[in-house]
């Protein structure tokens, strides 16, 4: 194995030159090619596109609700998705664009000030695929000096972990996003509205930290994306990872039942991992392993793999002990096969 894993111990001479990493294959597990939806998530994008409104996704963290809409977007053939991260911050204009005071205050102080308001807007991600929707003749009046605009086209628009907003943040939406427009005070009261024709495709995820407003919620298509059951996450991992040989590949089915076990009630957990944290673990896995076929064979390699899969310090403890019977208990199974 040439990978230049970390030792440690005091003994170790300093490389050379910097040490030369692979390309990390957790990277590779994200390209939205690889997505799979379940047959839910598929019929609530479909109605979303069809009657034009926002999808709003809920479920466990790391069930896939932020890679969905680059998985759409790569699918019909949009560019990636123009992202909003959401903070506890967040104001509604956010959503569509940024006026930087400060900036324009002290350029006039210093004598530099723009002839051109609109060198002080930053447009964000809802705001800007609006922009994108109009000829740039008919917006140039607003577009910063660098703004590139190389003509009309539709946008994906992610709106990511919308709970985390304060609750007068979706409220203030409302029209904005039914009627897909935005004003801009600063260029007196400006009112910028999307082509229908190219109307934005909205995905919104929450992990339903806090409840969303009634009229929010009466805007949206929604789904709740549900844990996947064994054989859907074997499906899942398969597609992911290439082990395609199904019930008969061993790894596969040792590493859910693992997984399952950890995820159970009964483990006692506080954080149960999710799929997402599933796939890393079993990267790694594959990795320390090197040729075994099966590296849950080995305590020795699922130990030091824990910190992909479970992330707090009294968990982990849990998790070993867990780990550690239920290899005596595949070890049983074993031996009585």
């Amino acid at each position: 194995m040439n990978f230049p894993f970390y030792i440690g111990d005091g003994t170790r001479k300093r490389y050379e030159s910097p040490a030369k990493l692979s390309v990390s294959a957790r990277s590779q597990l994200l390209k939205p090619e690889y997505y799979t939806a379940d047959q839910g998530l598929k019929d609530a994008c479909n109605v979303a596109l069809l009657l034009g409104q926002p999808l709003l996704l809920t479920g466990e963290p790391g069930t896939g609700k932020t890679q969905f809409a680059y998985s759409v977007a790569w699918e019909l053939g949009f560019d990636p998705p123009l992202k909003f991260e959401t903070k506890s911050t967040s104001a509604a204009r956010d959503l569509f664009y940024t006026y930087d005071a400060l900036k324009r205050f002290q350029d006039a102080q210093s004598g530099t000030v723009s002839a051109s308001f609109s060198d002080y807007i930053t447009y964000q991600a809802l705001g800007l695929a609006i922009l994108r929707t109009r000829n740039p003749a008919e917006v140039e009046q607003i577009l910063p000096s660098n703004f590139p605009h190389s003509g009309k086209a539709r946008s994906v628009i992610l709106i990511d972990e919308i709970d985390k907003a304060p609750r007068d943040f979706p409220n203030d939406l409302l029209n904005e996003l039914e009627h897909m427009y935005f004003r801009i005070p600063e260029f007196g009261n400006k009112i910028i509205e999307a082509d229908p024709a190219l109307q934005p495709i909205l995905i919104i995820t929450s992990n339903t930290e806090k409840d969303l407003p009634d009229a929010f919620l009466r805007r949206c298509i929604y789904y709740d994306i549900p844990f996947p059951k064994h054989e859907r996450l074997a499906e899942i991992i398969a597609n992911r990872l290439g082990l395609h040989t199904g019930s008969s590949n061993p790894f596969l089915q040792d590493a859910l039942n693992l997984f399952y076990r950890l995820r159970a009630p009964q483990s006692g957990l506080r954080k149960k991992p999710a799929t997402a944290e599933l796939l890393g673990w079993l990267l790694a896995l594959q990795t320390l392993a090197g040729n075994t076929a099966n590296p849950l064979t080995k305590l020795d390699v699922i130990l030091p793999t824990l910190s992909s899969l479970v992330k707090t310090a009294e968990d982990q403890e849990k998790a070993k002990k867990l780990v550690e019977q239920w290899m005596l208990e595949h070890k049983k199974i074993i031996q009585i096969g």
